[in-house]
């Protein structure tokens, strides 16, 4: 592909590089950040991972030497690379401290990314930014470890909500395949991602379903998750990762969304589409957000419950014009 081509000929000289990803963290990001550090560093160069989050605690798996580290003042780089960021924002305090660099390169799915790199990759048909990676290494013929394996299975299978999601393609079968091939650890992938939750989580999700409420003949079903939320069940943010598909997996909702308050007056939505006629990323994108037909997100200033209403309001229209 011509992408690969540009990127890796842009990347030929480059000694120095940094591989940023997204604030809040999921497995796609941590797995494809980590990924491609690891195939970097291999080839010998020198590479920092940052960002501005910890790792949540399900994927420190992949990161036990602590690669992922945030951001630090001072330094200089011959590249930056953003995987899995769909905006120069969605890097948050990571932005602020690359300004010193040669090239910049962003490597991403989302339909909703604004190019703002130096070179662009950006295949919104992807099911996940670990497929690009793995083409990038692939075309590189750079050697892929049982480690980089491991990072890229789980951003494959996480973001393609383990194989089940409608955007998963034949090619991330074939991918998965070459990866277990290559050394992917399935047996531990599956313990620490899907079947190891800490308890506060678990009290994170009971509120979830003593709370969540349902409108438009139970098509859209929504909860809120408030400060209050995590310091009473002693979860942090990483834990409200797929708390959504809880609600998205009953049998009428169609659209669900989760309200998140960031601050007393910014509001973060999350929103999950069960069909392709219902595009939560054009929902999204009218509150200046954005992500997947199946998986979008915004941040929106204002009081809780007229952007719960807006919201909830421009749900409904979609799935009223999708005649559903």
């Amino acid at each position: 592909m011509k992408s690969i081509e540009r990127i890796l000929e842009a990347l030929r000289p480059c000694q120095s590089v940094c591989v940023a990803g997204h604030i809040r963290p999921d497995g796609d990001c941590i797995g494809s950040q980590l990924g491609l550090t690891l195939a970097l560093r291999g080839e010998g160069r020198q590479v920092v991972c940052w960002n501005e989050d910890p790792v949540p605690q399900k994927y420190a798996f992949l990161d036990p030497d602590g690669s992922v580290q945030p951001p630090r003042a001072g330094q200089a780089f011959d590249a930056v690379i953003a995987t899995d960021s769909a905006s120069y924002e969605r890097l948050g305090r990571v932005g602020e401290f690359i300004a010193q660099r040669g090239v910049l390169i962003n490597i991403d799915h989302h339909a909703s990314n604004t190019r703002f790199g130096d070179l662009n990759w950006v295949m919104p048909r992807a099911p996940s930014t670990g497929e690009l990676i793995y083409q990038l290494l692939r075309q590189a013929r750079w050697p892929i470890t049982s480690r980089i394996a491991d990072c890229l299975f789980t951003a494959v299978s996480t973001d393609t909500g383990s194989f089940q999601y409608p955007t998963t393609r034949p090619t991330s079968y074939h991918v998965a395949g070459e990866l277990v091939k290559r050394g992917a650890d399935l047996e531990k992938i599956c313990h620490e991602v899907y079947q190891s939750f800490p308890l506060s989580r678990v009290r994170l999700l009971q509120r979830v379903y003593n709370r969540f409420r349902l409108a438009d003949d139970n098509r859209i079903a929504y909860f809120w998750l408030k400060q209050a939320d995590y310091a009473r069940t002693g979860a942090d943010k990483a834990d409200s990762e797929g708390l959504i598909d809880h609600l998205r997996a009953i049998e009428p909702v169609v659209v669900a969304c989760v309200f998140e308050e960031v601050e007393p007056e910014v509001v973060r939505i999350s929103l999950r589409s069960k069909t392709t006629r219902v595009d939560v990323n054009k929902i999204a994108a009218l509150f200046a957000g954005g992500g997947h037909p199946a998986a979008a997100g915004a941040r929106i200033a204002g009081r809780p419950l007229s952007i719960q209403r807006r919201v909830i309001a421009a749900i409904k229209r979609a799935i009223h014009d999708a005649k559903l």
